[in-house]
């Protein structure tokens, strides 16, 4: 016995991830995803889709933690070897560097996490069952 499925890409990943990157509703791409810098909005104000079913809990921030400690790492890195600059010039500017970045990657981090989760139908996104033929 063999069960035959249509895959139907109606929310496709890459475009919700691209959509939650710059910010904006996975499903429009018109509607700004939050209310603020990391509240995501019950509905998109342009579509009406709804938005308040994503559970990004601590997902964005290991993922900010793991990008910006990469590029500070490397950071450190090249300016010793390049530079040798005083101690404290040098943790004053990747502390600038880390927190300003941090700062930057949260809220995009965060909205492509929703722009997954929305696109694979996740935790309350639309979860229909797919139909047998």
């Amino acid at each position: 016995m063999s069960h035959s499925y249509t895959m139907i890409d109606d929310r496709p990943t890459k475009q919700a991830i691209w959509r939650g990157l710059r910010r904006h509703c996975p499903n429009c791409g018109e509607g700004q995803m939050f209310e603020g810098y990391l509240k995501v909005a019950k509905t998109c104000p342009v579509c009406q889709e709804e938005l308040y079913h994503h559970r990004a809990d601590d997902g964005p921030a290991y993922l900010t933690i793991l990008v910006v400690a990469h590029v500070v790492g490397f950071a450190v890195h090249i300016m010793w070897v390049q530079w040798r600059p005083d101690p404290l010039i040098m943790a004053t500017i990747l502390t600038i560097l880390a927190v300003g970045l941090s700062l930057f990657l949260l809220p995009r981090l965060k909205g492509m996490v929703v722009g997954i989760q929305w696109s694979r139908r996740m935790h309350g996104f639309g979860g229909e069952a797919l139909p047998e033929t």
